[in-house]
């Protein structure tokens, strides 16, 4: 026997023993998938698609406008044939250069391709970065075929003349979303990527994909929610959170942090931070590079940052009230105390920023001055336009919220994460999916996507309350907001305020946010778009020097006519801010370790409450 065959016969061998150890993994892997969608709680339909009301409209009326105007309709059809059929032709044409290169005894087909004449290239689009999407045949046609039929989706839904606004924005996304969803890349016999990889590990990377899914929907009780980072790399409070603190008072709401200081001297208004609840607070807090509170504290305040609670369904009778009584207004009282001072300056974030909008008209009206100033990082008060939630904030889907959480009294974790998520689809499902269920690959160990995944439940109460009144009835610049036996208004707002938004923010568009702070009752306003987006224009470090800022003082221009005139600002806003919050901070006084005799140090920071995990 030669060298040679003694090779191949052990490489069959190890070929062989491989295959028999992947079948079996196959085998436990399907036992597995099986059991745990076979104890998969099944959530409200209305959770996935509008009322197919809306698709029956749509369809009603484009087929009465073809029929008016029957021409119209096979223009579309004939462009549509004439596209389809240029597709197999432009197909068949790279084929025929592939086999004419190889009869010719050429060494690198593509290089005789590559010398042809070639159609127009197509938009840039990163699932087709592979360069087979362009030399094969197979690969071209149907990525081909698949951006004409994306394209003739798109062009159907924009001819539709007679659907009111909010119904022409909804069937324009969930449209898009199909759009998506069937793109060949999500296919591994469509996916040139997930094949070659196939065939470089002998089926091992599909063997690791199966693993990866089955790992995500043990994880979420059935609900496939994509792994976006890997959660292995990190622990909350030894490589992220890491700013020195302390707990200095806990509720069944809230953990207060105090940060200790890293001055001799502090000044004397405490700063008290209230980040939303949707997600936990040290999005401020990833890294030592990056931190705004480690920031804050280095330039010498007294920085307090709440941690909310995680609720379970012990909390199924929490709202909106509670997290302004025994959240906001006891912050607030704790610090005072803590600090021996008056008043307060604070910052909300996102929903947070809205709720302390609705926490200070609650105390103008009690005639409370304990805030000094308040700071909004993209928060909203004025809902007019939806924005890219108008598909979600119909009656259909709020229903199916509440119908949802009507059992547990708690509005699961997933169902803001896959709405956040579905937002921007390939990027954030797709191809995470795609990289993780077809390809094999760990998550990246990435601190900002560690923090996406680390979701918290809302009580339902909260939810739906905030839904129906704030997003859905805009109450709190209309005819006001009930809430603890006031009619809560936006103009009621009337301290000296901030309001830092960002420009390509998909959450909370900047124009949304300024017409909000237009109607603030306040004599002293600020407001600054900064570039990027919800997260990126808010974590901004000074030292990265990477966005710039709009500042512009008259706020009593449109949005368009306030972004024309705007000044552009290099570098990060943070220190625009400061400035600005130091004129009302007081004076210098000695530096403030964490606690009182009346509020010891429970623990030190990142404390309990961040540490808990969204279950149910």
């Amino acid at each position: 026997m030669t060298t040679t065959d003694k090779t191949i016969e052990t490489t069959s061998v190890e070929q062989i023993d491989r295959l028999k150890e992947n079948l079996e993994r196959v085998e436990e892997l399907s036992k597995r998938l099986v059991e745990v969608m076979a104890n998969k709680k099944p959530h409200n339909p209305g959770l996935d698609a509008p009322n197919q009301e809306l698709f029956a409209r749509a369809a009603s009326s484009y087929w009465a406008s073809m029929t008016q105007n029957p021409t119209k309709l096979l223009e579309e059809q004939v462009r549509y044939w004439g596209q389809s059929v240029m597709n197999f032709a432009e197909a068949q044409q790279v084929l025929s250069q592939v086999v004419a290169a190889q009869l010719a005894g050429e060494e690198d087909a593509t290089e005789a391709e590559a010398e042809a004449e070639k159609p127009a290239p197509r938009p840039k689009d990163r699932r087709f970065a592979n360069p087979m999407w362009e030399t094969n045949p197979y690969f071209k046609y149907i990525r081909d075929q698949y951006l004409t039929n994306a394209e003739l989706i798109r062009s159907a839904v924009e001819e539709i003349d007679d659907l009111d606004p909010v119904d022409r924005h909804r069937l324009s996304y969930f449209s898009d979303q199909i759009i998506n969803m069937m793109a060949p890349t999500n296919f591994l016999a469509t996916n040139p990527d997930a094949l070659e990889k196939a065939l470089e590990t002998d089926g091992q990377s599909l063997i690791d994909g199966l693993e990866n899914l089955v790992a995500d929907l043990e994880a979420n009780n059935g609900e496939l929610i994509v792994r976006l980072a890997d959660e292995s790399a990190f622990e909350i409070g030894r490589n992220i959170a890491t700013t020195p603190g302390d707990v200095v008072f806990r509720n069944r709401m809230m953990e207060i942090i105090q940060y200790r200081p890293t001055t001799e001297t502090v000044h004397e208004i405490p700063l008290v931070l209230f980040p939303p609840w949707i997600n936990k607070f040290y999005i401020l807090d990833l890294k030592e590079q990056n931190s705004l509170i480690k920031w804050i504290t280095d330039q010498g305040y007294s920085l307090f940052v709440v941690s909310w609670v995680n609720p379970t369904r012990d909390y199924a009778d929490t709202g909106l009230e509670d997290y302004i009584e025994d959240g906001f207004l006891k912050a607030i009282e704790v610090v005072k105390e803590i600090c021996g001072v008056k008043q307060v300056n604070t910052v909300g974030y996102c929903i947070a920023g809205t709720t302390l909008s609705l926490t200070l008209s609650l105390m103008k009206q009690r005639c409370d001055k304990s805030v000094k100033s308040a700071t909004f990082f993209t928060a909203l008060t004025d809902f007019s336009d939806q924005g890219d939630f108008t598909p979600f904030l119909q009656n259909d889907f709020v229903d199916a919220i509440e119908e949802e959480v009507g059992e547990d009294g708690v509005m699961p974790h997933y169902i803001m994460a896959r709405t956040f998520s579905y937002l921007r689809a390939n990027d954030l499902v797709y191809g995470p999916a795609i990289r993780s269920y077809m390809m094999g690959e760990t998550p990246p160990a990435f601190d900002l996507l560690y923090w996406n995944g680390d979701g918290a439940n809302l009580p339902g109460k909260m939810a739906i309350r905030y839904l129906r009144g704030l997003c859905q009835g805009n109450q709190f610049v209309g005819e006001g907001f009930d809430l603890l036996g006031h009619k809560l208004h936006v103009r009621d707002v009337d301290v000296p305020l901030m309001a830092i938004t960002c420009e390509t923010d998909h959450i909370a568009p900047w124009k949304q946010c300024y017409r909000g702070v237009q109607q603030m009752g306040s004599r002293s306003k600020s407001f600054i778009v900064s570039q990027s987006g919800h997260i990126a224009g808010i974590v901004n470090p000074v030292s990265r020097n990477k966005y710039g800022h709009y500042t512009n003082e008259d706020l009593k221009l449109d949005a368009e006519a306030w972004m024309q005139g705007a000044q552009f600002n290099e570098g990060s806003w943070w220190p625009r801010w400061e400035g600005w919050l130091k004129k009302r901070a007081g004076k210098q006084v000695p530096a403030r370790d964490p606690g009182t005799k009346d509020y010891p140090v429970l623990e030190a920071a990142p404390g309990q409450y961040v540490r808990a995990k969204a279950t149910l």
